[in-house]
């Protein structure tokens, strides 16, 4: 525990994803001596100034934080020289270039969210639900060039059921990498980890690229199991999504029936009180919880009591 409290360490992230990991080292007894995190952002009604998560924790615990627009802004280099760190720790951040990532002595580890080096890219969460994966994981690994394609350190998996989301594995996975990310620094502080290339066929593997509107508008000529998995692993946000005369319908939660449809992929068959259905090429997507353009978000019964259908 000694050579754990001794270590330097500056750590990197923004949203309240990374807060779990900030807060686990803090408890464990890390000595964290500065933070980066995003500028604050105007947001809300009234514009007003907003800080970070990450942030808003750091300064609660009396933390050093620095927030640069530009990662390369010399004066920020300096800043983050004078903390004199001996590891550096980013957690859901952004890209950083080499004169941060190798500043330090230990190097830069990294917390992903998946089984490397399996969905590399901004969105593994998403992808892995939306691809029908039964696991995932988390996976710390040393900084380098080509992203998340550094050295693994340690890894832990964990199921994906078929009711899960992206919201729900986003919760259980950032108290799962933050306990990994305890483990990941104390190996390294105590000199026991073993950094292990990334290995595989590049034929193989699955990616993760950032979630676009093309990747939220649905495909109604899919199988209702890939739909079904689409709506999962975009809710809640940014949600799939489809178009109700004229109008965006985002969908938060639904249900799959396989069965021989009645009508044509992307066509609507509702009874006006209970139930509203889509078909699709081998059966019907079952809206649960919807939010139409400009309207709440609301169950379908509560939707139904209040549309007329053109």
């Amino acid at each position: 525990m000694d050579q754990l409290n001794r270590l330097r360490i500056v750590f990197m992230g923004t949203p309240e994803f990374a807060v779990a990991s900030l807060d686990a080292l803090v408890r464990a007894g890390c000595q964290v001596v500065g933070v980066v995190t995003a500028p604050d952002k105007p947001a809300g009604r009234g514009m007003q100034l907003q800080q970070s998560a990450v942030k808003k924790y750091a300064v609660d615990k009396s933390i050093p934080v620095l927030q640069p627009l530009k990662l390369k802004d010399p004066e920020f280099i300096n800043e983050l020289t004078a903390l004199n760190a001996d590891l550096q720790i980013v957690v859901a951040f952004r890209m950083l270039p080499e004169i941060v990532w190798n500043m330090p002595p230990m190097g830069t580890v990294n917390l992903h969210g998946s089984l490397l080096p399996q969905y590399r890219g901004a969105a593994p969460i998403n992808w892995a639900v939306i691809n029908g994966e039964k696991e995932t994981g988390v996976t710390t690994f040393k900084l380098k060039h080509e992203i998340d394609t550094g050295d693994i350190l340690l890894q832990e998996s964990f199921p994906i059921t078929e009711q899960d989301t992206a919201g729900t594995i986003h919760d259980r996975m950032k108290e799962i990498g933050a306990s990994l990310l305890v483990k990941t620094v104390t190996g390294l502080a105590a000199g026991t980890l073993t950094e292990k290339p990334q290995t595989g066929n590049p034929d193989m593997l699955k990616h993760a690229p950032k979630i676009h509107t093309d990747t939220c508008r649905i495909n109604w000529s899919l199988t209702a199991g890939e739909i079904y998995n689409r709506v999962r692993g975009l809710s809640p946000h940014p949600a799939a999504f489809t178009i109700l005369n004229e109008k965006m319908l985002k969908i938060f939660r639904c249900e799959k029936e396989v069965v021989s449809p009645k009508s044509s992929a992307g066509e609507y068959e509702t009874d006006g009180k209970t139930f509203l259905k889509i078909a699709c090429t081998d059966g019907y997507i079952h809206l649960l919880d919807i939010q139409l353009e400009g309207k709440k978000k609301m169950e379908i019964t509560e939707f139904l009591r209040g549309y007329r259908f053109a």
